[in-house]
C-alpha cells in the first residue's frame, strides 16, 4: 500500500511555493468561504453595521459621571482580587497534579491518564458556564466568580504545568538517581528547578487572564466590575461605561507591565 507523502520544503526551483502547499491552502480556503454562513459571516452585513458602531463609539465621547469613582474603584478591586484570589487557589492545587499528570513524574500511567482526563473536563466547560453552575449553588456575588475562576484555572494551569515538566532535561534527573535519590527527591531537586523559569511564566500569564475574565464573569451575576458594567450598557449610562472600560483597560496594562518585569527578572 502506497503512502502519500507531501513536500513542504519551500525552496523550489522557481522560488514560489510548493504546490501541495497551495493546494492545501486553497483547500482550506475553500472549505471555510463554503461554510462562512453557518456564521453568519456576510460582508455585506458587517459593512452596514460600521455606522451603528460608529453611533456606539460617539456616545461614550461623553463627560465623565466623577461621583460614581468610588464605587468603581471597589469594583475593580473586587474583579483583581477576584483574579488574584483564583489564581492562588489555582497554583496550590495545580502543582501537584501536574507532577501527577506528567508521563515522567506520575507514579503509574493510569493516574497521569485519570488526572489529564479529569483536567480535560474541567477545560471543557466555559467560565461562563462554571459560573451559572456556582451562582446557582451559592447565589449572585463574587464568590461564584472566585470558584468559577479557580476551577477553569485549574484545567489549564495543571496542564501547562505538565507540559513544562515533560521537557526537562532528563540528564539532570538520571544523575541524582544514580545517587540514590527518591520520587520525591527528583522531583524537588532536578525536575521543578528546570522547570520554575516555565512555571512562573505560565502563573504571570494566567494571571493576567483571569483578570480579564473576571470582568466578563459579572455578565451571569458573579460580581465584579463586570455587573457594573452590564447595568451600565442596560441602563446607557455612558459616562459611567467610559470609565468602567478606561479602569479595565489601565488595570490589564499595568499588571502586564508588572509580569513583564518579574518574568524578565526570574528568567
Amino acid at each position: 500500500m502506497k503512502t502519500l507523502t507531501w513536500k513542504w520544503q519551500w525552496s523550489t526551483p522557481n522560488g514560489f511555493p510548493p504546490l501541495s502547499f497551495v493546494a492545501l491552502l486553497l483547500v482550506i480556503l475553500l472549505v471555510l468561504g463554503s461554510t462562512a454562513s453557518m456564521v453568519e459571516m456576510n460582508p455585506i452585513h458587517i459593512v452596514r453595521s460600521v455606522g451603528k458602531l460608529l453611533d456606539f463609539v460617539r456616545q461614550l465621547i461623553s463627560v465623565p459621571d466623577w461621583s460614581y469613582l468610588p464605587t468603581l474603584g471597589m469594583k475593580l478591586l473586587q474583579t483583581v482580587e477576584m483574579g488574584f484570589l483564583s489564581a492562588t487557589l489555582a497554583l496550590f492545587f495545580s502543582l501537584p497534579l501536574s507532577i501527577l499528570a506528567a508521563h515522567n513524574t506520575s507514579p503509574h500511567p493510569a493516574i497521569s491518564h485519570v488526572i489529564r482526563n479529569g483536567l480535560s473536563l474541567m477545560r471543557a466547560l466555559p467560565d461562563m458556564v462554571w459560573a451559572l453552575i456556582f451562582v446557582s449553588a451559592v447565589g449572585l456575588g463574587p464568590l461564584p466568580g472566585v470558584m468559577a475562576l479557580t476551577c477553569v484555572t485549574i484545567g489549564f494551569m495543571a496542564k501547562l504545568f505538565a507540559e513544562s515538566i515533560e521537557v526537562v532535561d532528563g540528564k539532570a534527573i538520571e544523575g541524582i538517581t544514580a545517587t540514590g535519590a527518591g520520587w520525591l527527591q527528583r522531583i524537588t531537586f532536578a525536575t521543578l528547578p528546570q522547570a520554575f523559569p516555565d512555571l512562573i511564566g505560565t502563573v504571570l500569564y494566567i494571571l493576567d487572564n483571569n483578570i480579564r475574565s473576571a470582568t466578563v464573569l459579572g455578565l451571569v451575576g458573579a460580581g465584579g466590575i463586570g455587573y457594573e458594567l452590564v447595568m451600565s450598557l442596560r441602563l446607557f449610562s455612558y459616562s459611567q461605561l467610559v470609565m468602567i472600560m478606561l479602569a479595565i483597560y489601565l488595570a490589564v496594562t499595568l499588571l502586564n507591565r508588572i509580569s513583564n518585569q518579574l518574568r524578565s527578572r526570574i528568567i
